[in-house]
């Protein structure tokens, strides 16, 4: 990525990580905790005026497990009487409040302990977890993330229709195509 971080990323004139971090507080449900790791000091500064945990994960490159560890440690020490927790990731642009909210409305209509998006025949993240999950989360290690607690427990798994989740935003030409693509031209 020439060096700069996929969280600066933009699109549509937004960074990738104030876009999800705006989206998770329109939500108004409970706090909202950021892990960052490498290049912390340059990602930072956007999102210095909002109303979040900001964690930093200095063992970032064990794998996803540690933010994940870190995230719902930073939750924990705020909000002890958390009911579930909501599991975003930067690099998927088209996540909505919208999206977020009918997650929120199947968690409490279906009565399951997860609620996972479904793209690309698989599920994934956003994924929603009942506090039950909290612990087997904290027990991962490596790059084993919220997607194997969703596997492992499928039966206890209410499925959202997000074709967008596949949408993964890793790289300047991924986000180049991606434009392209809204704006309804084939690149060549």
């Amino acid at each position: 990525m020439g060096g700069e971080p996929k969280q600066l990323l933009t699109y549509k004139g937004q960074s990738l990580i104030r876009r999800i971090t705006d989206t998770a507080l329109a939500l108004k449900t409970g706090p909202v905790i950021v892990v960052l790791g490498a290049n912390r000091e340059r990602i930072a500064p956007e999102l210095a005026s909002l109303p979040i945990t900001l964690v930093d994960n200095e063992a970032w490159q064990t794998g996803m497990a540690s933010s994940l560890k870190m995230g719902l440690a930073a939750l924990y020490i705020t909000n002890k009487d958390i009911d579930a927790v909501l599991i975003l990731l930067t690099d998927q642009p088209l996540v909505s409040v919208g999206l977020l909210q009918f997650m929120l409305e199947t968690y409490i209509s279906e009565n399951k302990g997860i609620v996972a998006c479904r793209y690309d025949d698989q599920l994934g993240v956003p994924a929603l977890f009942d506090r039950k999950y909290i612990e087997q989360m904290l027990q991962l290690e490596g790059d084993k993330g919220a997607k194997w607690v969703i596997i492992k427990h499928k039966q206890d798994c209410a499925e959202v229709p997000f074709e967008a989740g596949a949408i993964d935003l890793d790289s300047k030409r991924d986000v180049e195509l991606f434009a392209l693509a809204q704006a309804g031209v084939t690149p060549s």
